[in-house]
């Protein structure tokens, strides 16, 4: 029942840890986001191809509704680049007009389906999911998703007409095809709020570059002519807090659009864990992802009801906030409250905000997206990941976004399963522990001049047997059995977490070949999870219960007494073991053939 409590409403367990003083650091922390994404609410709802106020009714509920059921205590929901350029590429792409009523209610039906999506996800404790997701293919769709907000925005920075819904190389030939009919002013505009920005950063860091930018950007209009001179402003954003507003619940809508709610959905959910976790990081804060995938859920599914579109968790607003000093989620509350207040003040201003200054802020923002640092480690460290990267980049430009998220998580799991799929099979030599003098087992490629029995091999599997590995590992028992002519395997399971009905399948297979051969695969010290799958499935009762051990020592001990040839123990130079200067028997006994009360005295 706790954890049932705490899973539906964990804002009651930090609660009792707000105090003035985490107020105060949070309502500093609340106030430097407000202002940061003041203008990249404008801008994320341009990019998604709605009207600004979009933007920022998003950075006013979903943060909210986040912070209170999530685990993160530091993450900031709202509006992100990714997410906005998927539900722009989807939505245009069906023919619907940009900023229509259609096209708005469309967005917050996605907002709605991704919600349900993820909060399914979050019943059915499926947080483990993002897991399987790498890094790179984060990355490659990111660097993609830059370029495609990059080229959306040229129409705005160079004042030329390019039609709606083409593709990324249409859009370019469009580009270059009218390069010469350019406006100068508005592209002046644009460099101006672009040169602004990047400046303010690199010179003073702690003011909000991109506000200033584009006070700057908008001034610069005004003195470069305004409309006379062909610049065009953005619509004045209504003074108002969030609109009530509702999806459209209709069979043929949810139809149509639950394919990509449910890209939208993956996406938002890869975007909050990775970066709940990296700042957990730096904060120590452990991170729930079931609770983070039920936070974003609620944030998404309550924020379709109040003019919000699909948000996630955002990178530099979450950053700031906890570089800001931010010690509970109040600070993301905090921050919405904040702009809510802003909007109420300085919504009118927004009517000399021109297009082209949004055009290069939003610029600025694709660029930063792309992060050069990881791509150069990935280019020069693997050639598997540099593959992986390409193909979600160019996935990304090239087809539809969705599609490139379903290829990124298709490609993460077969990267899982081709690493997992081939685990080391480590060849084990018996030596003395230099500082105890006992016998231990010691990897034979870390030992020199080490010899082995050449009637028993000893192996430890450094992973799990399953579906994935089994023909691999089956394959290393073949090499050792006829290639090297051993027909005893000891295998030391330490190292296996894990076995399914195919592992097992296969161990069964291999102990019936080498006992037919005279010999048997053994086992010892195999963890209680993979014990009780083999005696479950009734797998010991088919090979035999004499071929399990629970302690390697007591494992080496009877089969080099009972199941090895002694008429070969006679004339064998290698002495590994201490059972080998015992008086050897008149040749050996097969295992499978004592009786197993008389094998367990």
């Amino acid at each position: 029942m706790n954890s049932l409590l705490h899973f539906l409403f964990p804002f009651v367990y930090w609660l009792p840890n707000v105090t003035r003083d985490t107020i105060k650091a949070d309502l500093m922390a609340g106030l430097t986001g407000a202002v940061i994404v003041l203008p990249q609410g404008v801008a994320f709802a341009t990019i998604a191809g709605l009207p600004p106020e979009y933007g920022l009714y998003t950075a006013m509920v979903t943060p909210i509704i986040a912070a209170l059921f999530g685990s993160s205590l530091h993450l900031i929901s709202g509006p992100t680049t990714a997410i906005s350029i998927v539900i722009f590429s989807t939505l245009s792409s069906g023919g619907v007009e940009p900023g229509s009523e259609e096209y708005i209610q469309n967005a917050l039906t996605i907002t709605f389906l991704a919600g349900v999506y993820q909060l399914a996800f979050a019943l059915a404790r499926l947080g483990v999911l993002v897991n399987f997701v790498s890094h790179t293919v984060v990355i490659g769709f990111t660097a993609g998703a830059a370029i495609l907000i990059a080229s959306s925005q040229m129409k705005y920075v160079l004042g030329i007409e390019i039609p709606r819904g083409e593709s990324f190389i249409h859009t370019w030939f469009d580009i270059f095809h009218q390069l010469p009919s350019m406006n100068w002013a508005i592209f002046a505009v644009s460099m101006i709020t672009l040169a602004t920005a990047i400046l303010i950063k690199q010179l003073v860091p702690k003011l909000p570059n991109m506000l200033i930018a584009l006070i700057v950007g908008g001034l610069a209009a005004i003195a470069l002519g305004g409309e006379s001179a062909g610049i065009n402003f953005v619509a004045e954003i209504p003074a108002h807090l969030p609109p009530i507003s509702s999806p459209d619940f209709s069979l043929q809508a949810i139809k149509d659009l639950a394919p990509q709610a449910f890209a939208v959905a993956l996406l938002g959910l890869i975007e909050a864990v990775s970066i709940s976790r990296a700042i957990a990081s730096k904060s120590h804060q452990r991170i729930d992802g079931n609770q983070e995938f039920f936070g974003q859920g609620m944030s998404n599914v309550v924020g379709c009801f109040f003019s919000s579109y699909a948000g996630s968790g955002s990178f530099t607003r979450s950053g700031v906030n906890y570089t800001a000093g931010a010690q509970t989620p109040l600070s993301a509350i905090f921050a919405a409250i904040i702009l809510a207040a802003i909007i109420l003040l300085v919504a009118p201003l927004t009517r000399y905000l021109p297009t082209a200054a949004m055009g290069g802020i939003i610029l600025l923002v694709a660029y930063s997206l792309i992060n050069w640092e990881t791509i150069r480690k990935i280019i020069a460290t693997s050639n598997s990941e540099t593959s992986i990267l390409l193909t979600t980049f160019f996935a990304t430009l090239f087809l539809e976004l969705e599609f490139a998220i379903y290829m990124g998580v298709i490609l993460s799991l077969v990267i899982f399963l081709a690493r997992t799929s081939i685990p080391d099979v480590v060849s084990l030599a018996p030596t003395s522990d230099p500082d105890t003098g006992k016998a231990t087992l010691v990897k034979e490629s870390l030992a020199n001049n080490l010899s082995e029995c050449p009637q028993l091999k000893i192996v430890r599997i450094d992973m799990s047997v399953y579906f994935g590995s089994a023909n691999h590992i089956q394959n290393q028992f073949h090499n050792i059995s006829e290639k090297q002519g051993i027909k005893h395997i000891l295998v030391i399971g330490t190292g296996v977490n894990f076995i399914d009905m195919t592992g097992a399948e296969m161990i069964e297979k291999e102990s019936d070949r080498l006992q037919e051969k005279g010999g048997g695969l053994y086992f010892a010290e195999l963890k209680p999870k993979v014990n009780n799958f083999i005696h479950r499935g009734h797998f010991d009762e088919h090979i035999g219960a004499q071929f399990f051990f629970e302690e390697k020592k007591t494992a080496i001990h009877k089969i080099t007494t009972v199941a090895l040839d002694h008429v070969k123990c006679q004339s064998c130079q290698f002495r590994v073991f201490s059972e080998c200067d015992l008086p050897p028997l008149k040749g050996g006994t097969p295992l499978e053939s004592i009786p197993i009360e008389d094998y367990r005295k």
